[in-house]
C-alpha cells in the first residue's frame, strides 16, 4: 500500500505568534515577481512589512506582498497556465486573497477602516466589529453535446478563431443546475436534457467557483444573443477550433468528451 504524501500548501494560517518568516510571493501592478526554480515563490527569508500570510507551504509559513513591481514580471494568467498543480493551487488563492484584502479596506456597514485577523481570512471593522471574509462567486460552466458533436461559442472578447464552454454566474436562489439550463438558453437559445456534475474548479479572476457540467442538447437550433455570445457553433470531434487553454476547466471538459467519444 502507497502512503499518501502531504500536500506542498496547506491553507492554515501561521497565527500572529509565527515569526514574519518564510516563503513569500511578490504581485506587481502588471504580473507577478519569478521566483526560484521556475516558480512564483521567493526563497525562505522575512517578510517586508506589508506580507499578508496565505497558510503554509512544505512545513514553512508562505505569504503574499502586493508592490509596485515591474511591468515584464508576467500576468497571473500566464503563470497558472504553466505552475505545476500545488503551485497553482497557491497562486489561486493568493490571487483571490489580494484582490479581497485591497477591495475591503473600509466597512462596507459603517466605512470605518478595517484590520485583517491574523488567525483566519477575515477582515474586521475597527468601529462596529463586522467581519468581511474573501468572496466566491459560484459559477456554472458546461460543456453541451449532442451525440458526439460539441457547441462551442466565442465571447465577444476571446482571440478571433477560439471557442469555449458556455458559463455564467449563479443567481441568487438559483441551483447550479437551473443555472446551466438558464445560461444556455439565454446566450446560444438551446434546450437541455439531461445534466452531469463533472468537477470544480477555483477561478481566481477574481474571485470565481466555477462548477463543470455536462449537458445534453435537446435540439440543435442555434440562437445566439448578440451582446456575449459573438458566435456559437455545432463541431465535431475531427473538425474543433482553436481551444481554451490546457490548465482551464473548459478544456477539461472538451478532453473528457473527446476521450469518451474516441472509444466508442
Amino acid at each position: 500500500m502507497t502512503a499518501t504524501s502531504e500536500p506542498a500548501f496547506v491553507r492554515e494560517l501561521p497565527g500572529a505568534q509565527t515569526p514574519r518568516w518564510g516563503y513569500w510571493i511578490r504581485f506587481g501592478e502588471s504580473g507577478i515577481a519569478p521566483g526560484d526554480e521556475d516558480g512564483i515563490l521567493q526563497l525562505p527569508g522575512e517578510w517586508p512589512e506589508q506580507a499578508m500570510a496565505l497558510g503554509m507551504w512544505r512545513d514553512l509559513p508562505v505569504a503574499m506582498v502586493h508592490e509596485q513591481g515591474d511591468v515584464n514580471w508576467p500576468p497571473a494568467r500566464d503563470w497558472l497556465a504553466r505552475l505545476p498543480g500545488a503551485q497553482a493551487d497557491l497562486l489561486a488563492t493568493a490571487l483571490q486573497v489580494n484582490a479581497w484584502s485591497r477591495d475591503h479596506r473600509f466597512c462596507g456597514r459603517c466605512g470605518s477602516p478595517m484590520s485583517r485577523l491574523t488567525h483566519e481570512f477575515a477582515m474586521q471593522c475597527q468601529a462596529c466589529g463586522h467581519r468581511s471574509y474573501p468572496r466566491i462567486s459560484p459559477c456554472i460552466i458546461t460543456l453541451v453535446t449532442h451525440g458526439r458533436d460539441l457547441l462551442l461559442a466565442r465571447n465577444a472578447r476571446f482571440p478571433a478563431r477560439r471557442y469555449s464552454t458556455l458559463a455564467g454566474f449563479i443567481e441568487p436562489g438559483e441551483t447550479a443546475e437551473n443555472a446551466v439550463r438558464r445560461e444556455v438558453h439565454e446566450e446560444v437559445g438551446v434546450d437541455i436534457g439531461r445534466v452531469r456534475f463533472f468537477r470544480s474548479q477555483s477561478w481566481p479572476f477574481p474571485h470565481s467557483l466555477m462548477l463543470g457540467f455536462f449537458a445534453e442538447a435537446a435540439s440543435r437550433r442555434i440562437r445566439i444573443d448578440g451582446v456575449e455570445i459573438a458566435d456559437a457553433a455545432w463541431f465535431t470531434p475531427r473538425r474543433l477550433p482553436e481551444l481554451p487553454p490546457s490548465h482551464s476547466i473548459s478544456r477539461q471538459l472538451i478532453e473528457t468528451h473527446l476521450s469518451a467519444v474516441a472509444m466508442r
